[in-house]
């Protein structure tokens, strides 16, 4: 017996290995034939051993004496579907990574699945979120429900756009209501931990047992429980989970949700396979055979286009479910005020002045920033030096409760020094603001009330993460200070003000999507103020409140930053007309680099022509030690992905081949 094995090592192709006669007899006794998706454990290379997934099974024999031997199978019943295993036949097609790659993101938890864990104890009814009915929809939720029950009809995939506080949720229950009723699974994505805190009790009382909960910050048991009660199909119908929850072995998917769509979260960075969440749950509920639903209240531009081209169905509630107005936008000229010298502090007079007001009121307010710790940089007064890591490329940010600068790249923290090393000056300074400074201020400003702040740092545990919300939803905080995290969302019904304490950073990052993104987040947190029956209020701190994304935020105007962008994306040949590759070439020696980059964008250009734009030095051009180019690739979105893939491997041999460059990380990362 012969068997392909994906191992997850990023090398092309399964690895052949032959089932040896002790092995097998020891199936045999077992009564436990080797199946595909089972787990073995095999060598790589030399003394090298690996977890594999069996990808294939043969008897015909093989004259090739290099061929080793299994070495033990650890479980002969299947842990990895077919269906999945076409799931990431796609993956590494679509986002030029390697098979193994895609069953590293996979394999852990495959791995854990194979230990079955004992039955939790049934909880007695004293302890058991009772089941209520299904809130009843209004008038204009009715509407939207059937309207997408229509869509979904036509086509597999149906756009939501919803204000904020429109109430999707409620129209995603009944969706799930009628999926369960034909005995099939749902998956509901989120593209943040946060959500899924907010979101699980508010599931739990319509659907008991039926969910289950799936993302990083669970613990071992509770992840081995759902793989293997959806391998068994015993268990749960509905997993509400982030990202990853896509690899989850569903047998019977009928709808996949995936909430706040535009979300850039739901992009993986690091590791490959770099893959869309959004785009690839699409794919796997084409697989399943299965519907999917995008909402948002701010959708991505490719998602819009989608919809308005009529790729998409496409359903519009403009309503609040109290018919709240949305929230009143207040720009607030903080040049102007901080040339009179008016604004001695990061906030505005009139953003003090209505904090005061709605403290005294008993309500409660959002402050964002989305920069963590407590100072961007650290400069010195004298000779302008700054800090920064000696692995990567860039300025360390000050952390003040640690006393520390931390590398956001690396992770790597360092002492911060008494005296410039250059000059010996004392007279280094924060430069900046994140918001730890931002909760110091408001802490000696406002004494009398309860902060607490919802980053990356605060927020590390689960349980942490939960305290934070649930503090701010029991009303025991009066301000909550946050980065992107506190715009997901989030419900919170006595926030009456919202202060945007730096709109015009959101739009200065070199990147096509800046300002997309920065309309999303801005329009998205202005979203959390009066979600009841209080319009509630948005103080946007900016020194340019004419900027015409700033008009559009402030008139709520989504349509119009779509028109804006969709015809600057058309001349430049950005999404959604257009593919972007990114290729990102990495060596730890920089002159080496800039050789081997310029060669390979060359070779690239005699296939593609201008559509390879580069190389370029990225903004931040050493992480971790290692020198980086980039290549971007402009594709037509007609183009075949696998001629595409034959190219790029092919100017890969050709630099690989040459001595020099032997030695050098390429990594590609699908934009869209």
């Amino acid at each position: 017996m012969y068997i392909d094995v994906i191992l997850p090592v990023p090398l092309a192709g399964a690895f052949t290995y032959f089932v040896p006669p002790e092995v097998e007899a020891q199936l045999l006794n077992r009564q436990t034939p080797l199946e595909t998706g089972s787990l073995v454990r095999v060598e790589l290379g030399k003394n090298k051993q690996y977890t594999g997934v069996v990808y294939y099974i043969h008897t015909e024999e093989i004259k090739d004496q290099n061929i080793k031997p299994v070495l033990e199978v650890i479980t002969p019943e299947q842990l990895v579907l077919p269906v999945q295993f076409r799931f990431w036949e796609w993956l590494a097609n679509y986002y030029l990574c390697e098979l193994g790659e895609v069953s590293r993101s996979v394999l852990p938890a495959v791995i854990r699945a194979k230990e079955k864990p004992a039955k939790r104890k049934r909880q007695t009814k004293k302890e058991e979120n009772p089941i209520v009915p299904l809130h009843v929809l209004n008038e204009w939720q009715q509407t939207a429900f059937e309207q997408i029950q229509k869509g979904l009809a036509k086509k597999d995939v149906c756009l939501l756009y919803g204000v904020t506080s429109s109430g999707k949720t409620e129209i995603y229950t009944h969706l799930i209501d009628e999926i369960l009723r034909t005995g099939k699974q749902v998956l509901y994505l989120l593209p943040e931990i946060a959500l899924t805190t907010q979101l699980t009790n508010r599931l739990k009382q319509f659907f008991g047992d039926k969910l289950g909960i799936y993302h990083s910050k669970i613990n071992e048991r509770e992840r081995t429980e759902i793989w293997n009660n959806l391998l068994t199909g015993e268990g749960y119908q509905i997993i509400l989970g982030v990202r990853s929850s896509i690899f989850l072995p569903f047998r019977n998917l009928g709808l996949v949700i995936v909430d706040e769509e535009h979300e850039p979260t739901y992009k993986q960075q690091d590791p490959a396979p770099r893959y869309q969440a959004r785009n690839a749950a699409i794919f796997l509920a084409k697989l399943h055979q299965a519907k999917v639903v995008l909402g948002s209240a701010t959708p991505s531009i490719e998602t819009f286009y989608n919809a308005q081209t009529g790729k998409y169905a496409y359903v519009k509630l403009d309503k609040r479910f109290e018919e709240t107005e949305l929230p009143k936008m207040i720009p607030v000229n903080v040049k102007d005020l901080r040339r009179k010298k008016k604004m001695k502090t990061i906030f505005s007079p009139l953003l003090m002045e209505k904090m005061q007001e709605a403290l005294d009121n008993g309500e409660q307010i959002l402050l964002f920033q989305n920069r963590r710790g407590f100072a961007p940089g650290m400069v010195c007064r004298i000779c302008d030096w700054t800090p920064k890591c000696r692995f990567c490329d860039i300025s360390l940010t000050y952390h003040k409760q640690s006393n520390r600068l931390t590398c956001h790249y690396c992770g790597r923290t360092y002492h911060l020094p008494e005296n410039c090393p250059e000059c010996g000056s004392a007279e280094i300074r924060a430069v900046g603001y994140g918001t730890e400074k931002v909760e110091e201020d408001i802490q000696r400003l406002f004494p009398q009330a309860v902060t607490d702040r919802l980053d990356t740092d605060t927020a590390k545990s689960k349980k942490s993460l939960e305290e934070i919300i649930s503090r701010f939803e029991r009303g025991e905080t009066n301000i909550l200070i946050g980065t992107q995290m506190i715009s997901k969302g989030l419900d919170f019904e006595k926030v009456s003000l919202v202060g945007i304490l730096n709109a015009d950073a959101l739009m200065n990052f070199p990147e096509f999507r800046a300002y997309e993104r920065a309309y999303q987040l801005m329009s998205q947190v202005a979203g959390r103020a009066g979600r009841r029956k209080k319009q509630g209020e948005v103080i946007v701190q900016t020194a340019n409140p004419e900027h015409p994304l700033i008009q559009m935020v402030l008139q709520q105007d989504y349509e119009a930053m779509y028109a804006m962008q969709t015809e600057e994306r058309q001349l430049f040949r950005y999404p959604p007309f257009f593919r972007l590759i990114q290729i990102t070439l990495k060596h730890r020696k920089e002159e080496t680099l800039k050789n081997l980059s310029r060669e390979y964008a060359n070779i690239l250009r005699e296939k593609l022509g201008d559509r390879v734009i580069g190389p370029d030095k990225p903004a931040v051009g050493k992480i971790q030690n290692l020198y980086l180019k980039r290549i971007l690739l402009k594709i037509e979105t007609t183009a075949s992905l696998s001629m595409l893939r034959e190219i790029l491997e092919y100017a890969q041999k050709q630099i690989r081949n040459q001595p020099d460059y032997k030695y050098f990380v390429l990594q590609y990362d699908v934009e869209n």
